[in-house]
């Protein structure tokens, strides 16, 4: 009956605008209406389908299917609204399987294109060994809105959506992933917005790999808890480009978060928006700007933000300089370049940690003297110490003139100096020797000291306009 009223079995009164509008409605049959050419709106509220609703293929004005129950769900890929879907409020799937339905997925947009929106707020969609709701390549003109209590058991699928309104789930709670883990597939997606914030919850993987949204990203409130079982990531952001990236998460997720490759311009986060495992190499942005309180400041200038941010590096799996060295560009680019040595000589001392025996040790040696480049003063302080000792010590004794009456009367400044200077010479170190074996031995010691400090300093200076 429905069927027939919407492909015109009532004549249509002169002057109204038809429409069937049906409350309360309990249908026992299965409601094929795949191929249809519908030209008038269709309103079910609070209805309970047995079976399937089947609009595969369809073209039709705005339909509502509100407050109800279909045991079967619904199957729309390749419909055409010109208006909106809503399904408010209504439960789809976890009931009998419809011929239509083939029982896979509870709710299918697969390559439909509606011209207004797609509303799902309040909706409860089960399908906890499929997919709850399966939408690759859906275009959604007004957006995607999935709020007001929205619940999904099962993965939620929207490859390659086309969402110029942008998808909403604020509060959404995404329970009981199929076995794959993924609560959440927003693969290539194009969107203006993705807004899962204010308590929206996710118990499986979210991923976003490849997705584009031309404006905020935010999970600020946001649950991520990773798959039930443990064994994949709470975020997946590969290659995923976005404006404004708001990681302010209600607490820390419990699996990795992979943001490699990714580009954003802005990043907000806090202390506990970050797991045990970040994945972080060839992620690029353009400012921090870290959540303390309430406030939302510049994450450049704090006291320990250099520390923060390169523990945060650490947890990158492996030692990747791109991480690194996107952050001493941001510092630098904010007018902080003694922090940007600052992290540009925490990737030298990572990557120390990679190294074979002997090339550790060099770079122990260059860390101490030189700070791989990046403390240029420290060879001045090494410098000035030994000095101070030479000159002390060698003021203590006379030494022995080389050839008597020859040669330049003994100062120990300057001869500590000849010494350390490895390079030229001040007349001092071939005029002068000891009869004292200490005060010879430091003389030695002195010139293979000289010798080190000179070579760190060349390779350290050379080093950091390289690897900076």
């Amino acid at each position: 009956m429905i069927v027939a009223l919407l492909q015109g079995a009532n004549t249509t009164q002169t002057g109204a605008v038809a429409c069937l509008r049906l409350a309360g409605a309990r249908i026992s049959g299965h409601l094929n209406l795949a191929g249809a050419q519908i030209a008038h709106a269709l309103w079910l509220e609070d209805c309970w389908f047995e079976a399937g609703v089947d609009l595969s293929g369809a073209s039709t004005q705005s339909i509502a299917i509100v407050g109800s129950r279909v045991a079967g769900g619904v199957e729309a890929g390749l419909i055409r609204i010109e208006g909106r879907l809503d399904l408010r409020g209504s439960r789809l799937g976890g009931g009998s399987v419809s011929p239509f339905h083939r029982g896979v997925t509870a709710l299918s947009l697969i390559n439909a294109h509606v011209s207004g929106a797609v509303n799902l707020s309040g909706a409860e969609i089960t399908a906890p060994e499929a997919w709850a709701v399966s939408a690759g390549g859906l275009v959604a003109e007004g957006g995607v809105y999935c709020e007001d209590g929205f619940v999904a058991n099962g993965e939620v699928r929207l490859m390659g959506a086309q969402l110029p309104g942008g998808l909403h789930m604020r509060g959404a709670l995404l329970e009981r992933p199929g076995r794959r883990g993924v609560a959440l597939a927003l693969d290539n997606a194009v969107a203006s917005t993705l807004d899962f914030s204010d308590g929206f919850v996710a118990n499986g993987t979210v991923r976003l790999r490849g997705a584009r949204i031309s404006d905020n990203l935010t999970f600020e409130g946001a649950v991520l808890n990773g798959p039930p079982d443990g064994r994949g990531p709470s975020l997946v952001a590969l290659l995923m480009q976005a404006v404004d990236f708001d990681f302010t998460l209600a607490r820390q997720p419990s699996a990795a978060v992979d943001l490699r490759g990714a580009q954003v311009s802005y990043l907000h986060d806090s202390d506990h928006s970050w797991p045990k495992v970040v994945e972080l190499d060839g992620f690029v942005y353009g400012s921090i700007k870290v959540d303390e309180a309430g406030e939302r400041r510049e994450a450049v200038g704090r006291r320990d933000s250099v520390a923060r941010r390169v523990a945060w590096i650490r947890r990158s799996p492996g030692c990747n300089p791109q991480p690194y060295e996107q952050l001493a560009s941001w510092y630098r680019k904010a007018g902080h370049d003694d922090d940007a040595r600052r992290v540009l000589l925490a990737k030298q001392r990572h990557r120390r940690r990679t190294l074979p025996t002997a090339a550790r040790a060099w770079g122990h040696l260059l860390d101490a003297t030189v700070g791989y480049g990046y403390r240029p003063w420290l060879a001045g302080v090494w410098l000035l110490a030994l000095t101070l000792l030479g000159t002390l010590s060698f003021g203590t004794r006379s030494p022995n003139p080389v050839k008597q009456g020859e040669g330049a009367p003994f100062q120990p400044l300057v001869y500590t100096l000849d010494l350390l200077i490895p390079i030229g010479g001040l007349g001092q170190r071939t005029s002068w020797y000891w009869s004292n074996d200490s005060l010879q031995a430091l003389a030695y010691l002195l010139i293979a000291f000289g010798w080190v400090l000179t070579t760190a300093v060349i390779a350290g200076v050379t080093r950091a306009p390289q690897k900076s």
